[in-house]
């Protein structure tokens, strides 16, 4: 099985990529459009900062063309504020939102915070969390604290069927392992968190490497988060170049977009 490659970057809604990404005179309202020209997905952070209604659900969808994927970022009350716990209720919401995207959903990204350290009780959060995660979705754990990045961790999103966030950042890089039939990965910048450009030589030592992971799986789904002077857009784009270098299946933009 050759594993689908969906590159993009962390959001797209930036003013300071005028000029640099988008034309000078481009209004918002049409940069996801431009966008789409270039990435076949994209990290949508909206969600994570306040629940969008139905209406923005359904913008986003008529807007995204044909096989163009949303990773959707979960909505901070669920893994911020309650801390995964007795989350059914708000987890159902959201989803439903969610799923307004149809065919441009793509996996799910639940972030959890740095405070949120591994102990028992909060491993027993866990588990109660990815057993009420329909099965019908794909959905990726971030952990933002180095004590949840052990086998066991990935052996108890494996037996759930959920993907370890892998990252790289400053002071904390994960393991580069998939515990689902696909993988996730974010690029938060190697030098400076959001604002570091990667070099060519980076990007290619990291196609390789993204190639060996994708071996067997179903889809590998990369975002850059270093938004800083559009570095996101130019190294997503150079790691496209280097992935259909090594022949590995990347997705590309509709013709239609």
């Amino acid at each position: 099985m050759a594993a689908t490659f969906y590159v993009g970057t962390s959001g797209w809604h930036y003013y300071h990529w005028l000029g640099a990404f988008y034309p000078e005179d481009l209004p918002p309202s049409r940069w996801l459009a431009h966008y789409a020209r270039r990435f076949a997905t994209v990290e949508l952070n909206n969600p994570f900062y306040r629940q969008p209604r139905a209406a923005a659900w359904d913008l986003w969808r008529r807007t995204a063309p044909e096989g163009f994927v949303f990773a959707v970022k979960a909505n901070r009350f669920l893994t911020h504020i309650k801390r995964l716990k007795d989350v059914e209720e708000p987890l159902r919401r959201f989803l439903e939102g969610a799923t307004r995207l149809g065919p441009h959903l793509g996996p799910i990204l639940y972030q959890l915070p740095p405070s949120f350290h591994r102990t028992v009780e909060n491993e027993e959060r866990l588990a109660r969390f990815l057993a009420i995660l329909p099965r019908g979705l794909r959905h990726a754990i971030e952990f933002r604290h180095r004590s949840w990045l052990t086998d066991d961790t990935c052996r108890l999103l494996g037996e759930h069927g959920v993907a370890l966030c892998c990252f790289d950042a400053p002071r904390l890089r994960t393991p580069l392992v998939a515990t689902a039939p696909f993988a996730y990965m974010r690029f938060h910048g190697a030098e400076a968190l959001y604002a570091s450009n990667y070099s060519d030589e980076e990007l290619a030592q990291w196609a390789r490497r993204l190639a060996a992971l994708g071996e067997g799986l179903e889809a590998v789904y990369v975002y850059f988060n270093n938004d800083a002077c559009a570095f996101a857009v130019f190294n997503a784009l150079a790691l496209m170049e280097h992935l259909q270098a090594l022949g590995q299946d990347v997705a590309t933009p509709s013709a239609s977009a």
